[in-house]
Protein backbone atom coordinates (compact mmCIF):
# COMPACT_ATOMS: atom_id res chain seq x y z
CA UNK A 1 0.00 0.00 0.00
CA UNK A 2 1.73 3.19 -0.98
CA UNK A 3 2.65 5.96 1.76
CA UNK A 4 1.84 9.22 1.27
CA UNK A 5 2.85 12.68 3.00
CA UNK A 6 5.90 11.58 4.50
CA UNK A 7 6.41 14.81 6.50
CA UNK A 8 3.24 14.08 8.30
CA UNK A 9 4.77 10.51 8.87
CA UNK A 10 7.76 11.81 10.08
CA UNK A 11 5.97 13.64 12.54
CA UNK A 12 3.98 10.76 13.95
CA UNK A 13 7.73 9.24 15.17
CA UNK A 14 8.09 9.02 18.96
CA UNK A 15 10.66 11.94 19.82
CA UNK A 16 13.07 11.30 23.05
CA UNK A 17 14.78 13.96 24.61
CA UNK A 18 17.46 12.03 26.33
CA UNK A 19 20.23 9.12 26.02
CA UNK A 20 18.59 6.98 28.27
CA UNK A 21 14.93 7.51 27.16
CA UNK A 22 16.49 6.63 23.44
CA UNK A 23 18.48 3.92 24.82
CA UNK A 24 15.14 2.50 26.21
CA UNK A 25 13.34 2.91 23.35
CA UNK A 26 15.45 1.28 21.58
CA UNK A 27 16.01 -1.92 23.49
CA UNK A 28 12.25 -2.04 23.89
CA UNK A 29 11.71 -2.16 19.86
CA UNK A 30 14.51 -4.24 19.62
CA UNK A 31 13.24 -6.94 22.09
CA UNK A 32 9.52 -6.64 19.94
CA UNK A 33 11.14 -7.14 16.71
CA UNK A 34 12.25 -10.63 18.58
CA UNK A 35 8.74 -11.14 19.15
CA UNK A 36 7.71 -10.75 15.85
CA UNK A 37 10.47 -12.45 14.33
CA UNK A 38 9.33 -16.06 16.43
CA UNK A 39 5.92 -15.14 15.05
CA UNK A 40 6.42 -14.90 11.49
CA UNK A 41 8.71 -18.44 12.18
CA UNK A 42 12.07 -16.36 11.29
CA UNK A 43 13.84 -18.70 13.57
CA UNK A 44 16.38 -21.40 12.63
CA UNK A 45 17.89 -23.14 15.91
CA UNK A 46 19.95 -20.55 17.23
CA UNK A 47 20.21 -18.63 13.97
CA UNK A 48 19.30 -15.15 13.51
CA UNK A 49 19.89 -12.00 15.23
CA UNK A 50 18.75 -8.33 15.13
CA UNK A 51 20.90 -5.87 16.64
CA UNK A 52 20.32 -1.99 17.53
CA UNK A 53 23.53 0.43 17.78
CA UNK A 54 23.84 1.63 21.94
CA UNK A 55 22.95 6.06 21.09
CA UNK A 56 25.42 7.16 23.84
CA UNK A 57 28.67 4.73 22.45
CA UNK A 58 27.92 3.87 18.83
CA UNK A 59 30.48 1.39 18.82
CA UNK A 60 28.40 -0.71 20.40
CA UNK A 61 25.18 -2.32 19.91
CA UNK A 62 22.57 -4.67 21.65
CA UNK A 63 21.98 -8.38 20.24
CA UNK A 64 19.80 -11.14 21.23
CA UNK A 65 21.72 -13.66 23.75
CA UNK A 66 22.73 -16.78 22.02
CA UNK A 67 20.43 -19.88 22.03
CA UNK A 68 17.28 -18.01 23.56
CA UNK A 69 14.27 -18.46 21.76
CA UNK A 70 13.20 -15.29 19.33
CA UNK A 71 9.59 -15.76 21.23
CA UNK A 72 10.94 -15.62 24.92
CA UNK A 73 13.10 -12.40 24.50
CA UNK A 74 12.92 -9.59 26.95
CA UNK A 75 14.81 -6.15 27.06
CA UNK A 76 16.39 -7.49 30.13
CA UNK A 77 17.89 -10.52 27.89
CA UNK A 78 19.58 -8.33 25.29
CA UNK A 79 23.40 -7.69 25.70
CA UNK A 80 25.79 -5.11 24.82
CA UNK A 81 28.50 -5.58 22.64
CA UNK A 82 31.82 -3.70 22.13
CA UNK A 83 33.74 -3.45 18.87
CA UNK A 84 35.89 -6.29 20.29
CA UNK A 85 33.15 -8.66 20.08
CA UNK A 86 33.08 -8.39 24.03
CA UNK A 87 30.01 -8.51 25.93
CA UNK A 88 30.02 -5.19 28.34
CA UNK A 89 26.71 -5.10 29.70
CA UNK A 90 23.76 -7.87 30.34
CA UNK A 91 22.73 -10.96 32.50
CA UNK A 92 23.62 -13.38 29.26
CA UNK A 93 26.69 -14.61 29.12
CA UNK A 94 27.00 -15.72 25.24
CA UNK A 95 27.25 -14.13 22.52
CA UNK A 96 26.58 -15.44 18.60
CA UNK A 97 29.88 -15.38 16.61
CA UNK A 98 28.19 -14.50 13.58
CA UNK A 99 26.01 -12.03 15.21
CA UNK A 100 29.61 -9.73 16.45
CA UNK A 101 31.15 -11.06 12.90
CA UNK A 102 28.26 -9.57 10.41
CA UNK A 103 26.44 -6.65 12.60
CA UNK A 104 29.73 -5.50 14.05
CA UNK A 105 31.20 -4.80 10.31
CA UNK A 106 28.01 -3.43 9.09
CA UNK A 107 28.13 -1.06 11.77
CA UNK A 108 31.13 0.11 11.37
CA UNK A 109 30.86 0.77 7.41
CA UNK A 110 27.38 2.32 7.61
CA UNK A 111 27.23 4.87 10.41
CA UNK A 112 24.30 5.48 8.97
CA UNK A 113 22.71 2.25 9.85
CA UNK A 114 20.83 2.36 13.33
CA UNK A 115 19.80 -1.72 13.35
CA UNK A 116 20.69 -4.63 11.41
CA UNK A 117 18.59 -8.01 11.03
CA UNK A 118 19.28 -11.31 9.31
CA UNK A 119 17.37 -14.51 10.04
CA UNK A 120 17.55 -17.87 8.01
CA UNK A 121 14.22 -17.65 6.78
CA UNK A 122 12.32 -20.15 4.46
CA UNK A 123 11.83 -18.22 1.75
CA UNK A 124 14.82 -15.94 1.97
CA UNK A 125 17.18 -18.71 1.82
CA UNK A 126 15.25 -20.02 -0.82
CA UNK A 127 15.84 -17.48 -3.12
CA UNK A 128 19.42 -16.90 -1.95
CA UNK A 129 20.25 -20.22 -3.52
CA UNK A 130 19.29 -18.61 -6.86
CA UNK A 131 22.34 -16.04 -6.65
CA UNK A 132 20.08 -13.62 -8.39
CA UNK A 133 18.59 -9.98 -7.19
CA UNK A 134 15.32 -9.86 -6.53
CA UNK A 135 13.14 -8.38 -9.68
CA UNK A 136 10.46 -5.39 -9.65
CA UNK A 137 7.47 -8.03 -9.89
CA UNK A 138 4.79 -5.87 -7.43
CA UNK A 139 4.55 -2.67 -5.74
CA UNK A 140 6.39 -3.98 -2.42
CA UNK A 141 9.32 -5.51 -4.23
CA UNK A 142 9.57 -1.85 -5.73
CA UNK A 143 11.10 -1.03 -2.26
CA UNK A 144 14.20 -3.02 -3.04
CA UNK A 145 14.18 -1.93 -6.75
CA UNK A 146 18.43 -1.21 -7.15
CA UNK A 147 18.28 -1.28 -3.25
CA UNK A 148 19.66 -4.34 -3.06
CA UNK A 149 23.01 -6.17 -2.92
CA UNK A 150 24.41 -9.43 -3.45
CA UNK A 151 26.73 -11.41 -1.10
CA UNK A 152 27.49 -14.36 -3.73
CA UNK A 153 30.44 -16.22 -2.30
CA UNK A 154 29.42 -18.80 0.20
CA UNK A 155 32.39 -19.96 2.43
CA UNK A 156 30.77 -21.76 5.06
CA UNK A 157 29.08 -20.05 8.82
CA UNK A 158 30.43 -16.51 9.35
CA UNK A 159 32.54 -16.45 11.88
CA UNK A 160 35.61 -14.02 11.02
CA UNK A 161 35.39 -10.14 10.46
CA UNK A 162 36.84 -10.36 7.07
CA UNK A 163 33.96 -12.04 5.89
CA UNK A 164 31.64 -9.55 7.50
CA UNK A 165 33.66 -7.14 5.90
CA UNK A 166 32.76 -8.57 2.84
CA UNK A 167 28.94 -8.83 3.56
CA UNK A 168 29.16 -5.18 4.35
CA UNK A 169 30.73 -4.40 0.86
CA UNK A 170 28.52 -6.27 -0.60
CA UNK A 171 25.37 -4.11 1.29
CA UNK A 172 27.44 -0.78 0.18
CA UNK A 173 24.70 1.83 0.54
CA UNK A 174 21.52 0.02 0.07
CA UNK A 175 19.00 -1.08 2.59
CA UNK A 176 19.33 -4.81 2.26
CA UNK A 177 21.66 -8.30 0.89
CA UNK A 178 20.95 -11.05 -0.34
CA UNK A 179 23.79 -13.30 1.01
CA UNK A 180 23.99 -16.61 -1.49
CA UNK A 181 22.99 -19.93 -0.10
CA UNK A 182 22.32 -18.35 3.24
CA UNK A 183 19.67 -15.40 3.72
CA UNK A 184 18.79 -11.97 3.95
CA UNK A 185 20.41 -9.34 5.25
CA UNK A 186 18.35 -5.64 5.96
CA UNK A 187 19.36 -2.21 7.75
CA UNK A 188 17.78 0.67 8.71
CA UNK A 189 17.72 3.67 10.71
CA UNK A 190 15.43 2.43 13.28
CA UNK A 191 14.68 -0.79 14.66
CA UNK A 192 10.97 -0.76 13.03
CA UNK A 193 12.65 0.04 9.52
CA UNK A 194 14.87 -2.70 9.51
CA UNK A 195 12.64 -4.85 10.73
CA UNK A 196 10.21 -4.60 8.03
CA UNK A 197 12.74 -4.24 5.41
CA UNK A 198 13.56 -8.15 6.48
CA UNK A 199 9.37 -8.63 6.33
CA UNK A 200 8.66 -7.26 3.12
CA UNK A 201 11.95 -9.09 1.91
CA UNK A 202 10.93 -12.71 2.87
CA UNK A 203 7.69 -11.87 0.98
CA UNK A 204 9.05 -10.91 -2.33
CA UNK A 205 10.92 -13.72 -2.50
CA UNK A 206 8.49 -15.88 -1.77
CA UNK A 207 6.14 -13.73 -4.29
CA UNK A 208 8.94 -13.98 -6.49
CA UNK A 209 9.15 -17.99 -6.21
CA UNK A 210 5.47 -18.41 -6.45
CA UNK A 211 5.34 -16.55 -9.52
CA UNK A 212 7.66 -18.57 -11.85
CA UNK A 213 6.87 -21.81 -10.54
CA UNK A 214 3.58 -21.13 -12.47
CA UNK A 215 5.79 -21.67 -15.95
CA UNK A 216 4.47 -18.24 -16.98
CA UNK A 217 7.42 -15.84 -17.51
CA UNK A 218 6.30 -12.96 -14.80
CA UNK A 219 5.63 -9.04 -16.26
CA UNK A 220 8.41 -7.16 -14.14
CA UNK A 221 7.26 -3.01 -14.08
CA UNK A 222 9.23 -0.91 -15.74
CA UNK A 223 12.44 1.08 -14.72
CA UNK A 224 10.86 4.35 -14.31
CA UNK A 225 8.00 3.01 -12.47
CA UNK A 226 9.54 1.21 -10.28
CA UNK A 227 12.00 3.43 -9.61
CA UNK A 228 9.41 6.03 -8.52
CA UNK A 229 7.95 3.78 -6.44
CA UNK A 230 10.61 3.24 -4.65
CA UNK A 231 11.13 6.74 -3.97
CA UNK A 232 8.16 8.39 -3.42
CA UNK A 233 6.06 5.60 -2.31
CA UNK A 234 7.34 1.92 -0.23
CA UNK A 235 11.21 2.19 -0.24
CA UNK A 236 11.80 5.04 2.05
CA UNK A 237 13.13 4.91 5.37
CA UNK A 238 9.65 6.45 7.16
CA UNK A 239 7.48 3.98 4.67
CA UNK A 240 9.43 1.20 6.35
CA UNK A 241 8.67 2.63 10.01
CA UNK A 242 4.95 3.40 9.25
CA UNK A 243 4.83 -0.12 7.62
CA UNK A 244 5.53 -1.89 10.56
CA UNK A 245 3.12 -0.74 13.14
CA UNK A 246 0.64 -2.82 12.67
CA UNK A 247 2.62 -5.28 13.48
CA UNK A 248 4.30 -3.33 16.30
CA UNK A 249 0.68 -2.80 17.75
CA UNK A 250 -0.49 -6.65 17.61
CA UNK A 251 2.94 -8.01 19.38
CA UNK A 252 2.74 -5.71 22.32
CA UNK A 253 -0.75 -6.41 22.56
CA UNK A 254 0.05 -10.21 22.15
CA UNK A 255 3.22 -10.25 24.74
CA UNK A 256 3.19 -7.47 26.77
CA UNK A 257 5.91 -9.17 28.97
CA UNK A 258 8.73 -8.47 26.24
CA UNK A 259 9.59 -5.05 28.22
CA UNK A 260 10.53 -6.73 31.20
Amino acid sequence: MPVANPEHLAAMMPKRETVEEERKYRKEQLAAAFRVFGKFGFSEGVAGHITVRDPGDPHKFWVNPFGLSFNKICVSDLILVDEEGKIVEGKHTMLNQAAFAIHGRVHAARPDVVAAAHAHSLYGKTWSTLGKLLDPLTQDACAFYEDHGLFDDYTGVVLESSEGDRIADALGDKKAAILKNHGNLTVGGTVEEAAWWFICMERCCKSQIMAEQTGIKPQPISHEVALNTRNNEVGFPIAGWFNYQPIHQDIIAAYPDYKS
